[in-house]
């Protein structure tokens, strides 16, 4: 083989290894305005769900405007229909969001917006209250970083910043997954013979963490290797602990 053809061979396998090595990346940073962080409690069980789960799939908005996130809760599954995608943590979650707005009260479905119940829930209101949120300087500095580990799975890393000393000493930082395009074909409950259509469900969901001393959040996490199939992306939020406020959100959806 000619000096020229070797070379050219050996700088042929070389690319083929560097691309085998990192063959998929993708990654997000929080820009100069917060943007929002829309809640949906939800649940396959109720009769009153499905046109909440259509509007949030149907939102005119991109990842720098509004962050959409789907809690599917379990306190429906006793009524002849178990939702598969229900947790207990999920409820958890929305009670403690009730009790941050001096409530009592859980119900499905519910919108909450940063952290505060969203009760008149349609695209003029949230328009207004998105527009409202980005006149607002950002509290925290968020980052998303998604790559494969020699086709042995993928490392989600979620970094953050928090800007004031007084924030970072009340925070919790919150990372889910979630995934779109899913249908469910209900045959018992409320619900029963119907189609139901979901995007933004919570499929994995950890947290809370906690900032260090040097105001900033470091979290690595391994995914399986079939998330890349998947219709799916992460989002990170940071909460205050004491008024459930959200400070920043920033969503990425999986790159193909």
């Amino acid at each position: 083989m000619p000096l020229s053809y070797k070379f050219l061979f050996a700088f042929t396998l070389l690319n083929l290894a560097s691309q085998n090595a990192l063959a998929y990346e993708c990654k997000a940073q929080s820009g100069m305005a917060i943007v929002p962080l829309l809640e949906l409690y939800t649940s396959e069980g109720c009769s009153s769900c499905p046109p909440a789960d259509k509007w949030l799939s149907e939102l005119p908005y991109n990842t720098s405007k509004l962050t959409p996130l789907a809690f599917h809760v379990d306190y429906w599954n006793y009524i002849g229909w178990k939702d598969r995608f229900s947790k207990a943590e999920y409820t958890a979650r929305q009670q403690k969001t009730a009790a941050f707005n001096h409530s009592s009260v859980t119900y499905t479905p519910q919108f909450v917006l940063n952290g505060r119940d969203f009760k008149h829930w349609n695209n003029a209101h949230l328009d207004n209250k998105i527009k409202a949120q980005q006149e607002l300087a950002p509290r925290a500095n968020l980052r998303l970083h998604i790559a494969d580990q020699n086709n042995n799975g993928f490392t989600l890393s979620a970094n953050a910043h928090i800007s004031s000393a007084n924030d970072s000493q009340r925070n919790e930082i919150f990372i889910a997954v979630y995934e779109n395009k899913l249908t469910s074909k209900i045959n018992a409950g409320d619900n029963n013979g119907r189609e139901l259509h979901h995007d933004y469900v919570v499929q994995k969901h950890f947290g809370p963490y906690h900032i260090n001393k040097n105001n900033t959040f470091s979290k690595n996490i391994t995914l399986s290797a079939e998330w890349i199939k998947r219709d799916a992306g992460a989002a990170v939020f940071v909460q205050d602990s004491e008024n459930g406020e959200v400070l920043q959100s920033l969503q990425l959806p999986f790159c193909h």
